[in-house]
Order: structure tokens, then sequence, then C-alpha cells
């Protein structure tokens, strides 16, 4: 039996809450990536909270990527290509914790998302399905 590859990584888009990192979201968040580990040197972090719009007008980011990054919308920088472990650069620039970070993408406080995940996490039961609302 022969898959489409096209037809499998759509099946990627419907998951609930969740990004897969493919490689299109790779090759779309290449800059806003490199950006963000950029940050690892403390030269550059210091000109990033000295002034952000000048420090981010040296990387080739989209205009909906630049825009994100300055709100510290990390869903949506998700979805623009950002891959988490890249974008803890950013919040850790923040003097965010990854929980703390995290707790903001779920819409939860950081004392609720701490419980849930000391609980377990997310329960398995519920929406499977974007499409199938399910």
């Amino acid at each position: 039996m022969t898959t489409d590859i096209h037809d499998y990584l759509a099946e990627f888009e419907d998951i609930p809450g969740t990004r897969v990192y493919t490689t299109k979201r790779a090759r779309q968040g290449y800059w806003l990536n490199q950006f963000a580990m950029s940050l690892m040197k403390a030269e550059n972090r210091k000109r990033w909270l000295a002034d952000e719009e000048a420090y981010i007008a040296d990387w080739p980011v989209t205009p909906e990527q630049k825009e994100a990054l300055l709100a510290r919308d990390y869903n949506r920088m998700l979805d623009l290509g950002g891959n988490i472990y890249y974008l803890a650069k950013i919040f850790s620039t923040d003097g965010k914790s990854f929980v703390e970070a995290v707790s903001t993408m779920t819409g939860m406080s950081v004392d609720e998302y701490k419980a849930m995940m000391q609980a377990g996490g997310r329960s398995p039961d519920g929406v499977r399905s974007i499409r199938e609302g399910r």
C-alpha cells in the first residue's frame, strides 16, 4: 500500500494543540530560529534587550515572524516555523523559565500548568482531530 506523502503530512496538521516540526516548518522558520540562536551570545542578548526593533532589523524574518517575536506570541512563532528549543533562547533572555513560557501557550496560569503536568499532563481523552471535532 502506497501512501501519498502530502496526505501523510497533512495528518500532522490535524492534531489539536500540537505543531509537528516538519521539514516544511524547518524551512519556513530557518531565520526565526537563527535569530533565536543568536541570543546564545551575551552581546546579542544585550543588543536585543536594549532595542528589539533595531536588533531584529538585522534578520531576514518575515513580517509575521517579526510581529510574533515582538509580541512574544510563542504559539504563533511555532506556527511560523519556530522550534521550541530555539524559542527557549528568547524566553530565557526575557528571564522566563520553560514552565512560565509554556504556560502562556496553554492559556493556563503557571500554577495551573504545573499542577496539570504534575498530575500526568493532558488527558488523552477528548478532541483527537481538528477536522472531525472529536
